[in-house]
């Protein structure tokens, strides 16, 4: 399991260690806005997607990774690379969820440009795509700023989301 690092923050890969950090973030009305209906998660879905991360790390060898602020060493969120739909035949996504104290500070823009170096350096991933929900601007705006390209509205995790795409160079 490979670690991330930026000029701000150290990406680890998700364990049970992160645990409470997660299930923080994943109960905030705020965060989850646009994941999960709005919904905060429950203790059982956070402990059996940490599980299910686990699995795809072995798996797959990436998948989603804790964001550690270095200034602090504060969990301020989560990203990934994994198959979309967690479906191995389909492209590789990348994706992010931020808690508030992250927010609005281009944390999520920055460990995503170091995830697209892994999955087309490393990885040799052909292209990445990240869905979202079509309202969140937030999002689309770190999309727009990795330089991935508008396709449509999908389906994707039971939500119809706008997708974006980034071929490898």
């Amino acid at each position: 399991m490979t670690n991330l690092m930026t000029e701000r923050l150290r990406l680890e890969p998700v364990s049970e260690a992160h645990y409470s950090a997660l299930r923080l973030m994943n109960t905030d009305p705020e965060v989850m806005t646009y994941l999960n209906g709005g919904q905060p998660e429950t203790e059982e879905v956070t402990r059996a997607a940490i599980s299910r991360t686990r699995m795809r790390w072995q798996q797959w060898g990436y998948s989603w990774w804790v964001l550690v602020r270095l200034e602090d060493e504060t969990v301020i969120g989560m990203a990934c690379l994994q198959h979309l739909d967690g479906d191995s035949s389909k492209p590789h996504e990348i994706g992010w969820r931020l808690a508030r104290a992250g927010w609005g500070q281009g944390y999520a823009s920055e460990a995503a440009q170091a995830i697209v170096a892994h999955a087309f350096g490393v990885v040799g991933a052909p292209e990445v795509v990240a869905v979202a929900d079509s309202a969140n601007a937030a999002s689309i705006k770190v999309m727009t700023r990795l330089g991935m390209q508008y396709v449509g509205q999908e389906r994707h995790y039971d939500m119809d989301c706008v997708v974006y795409r980034l071929a490898r160079p």
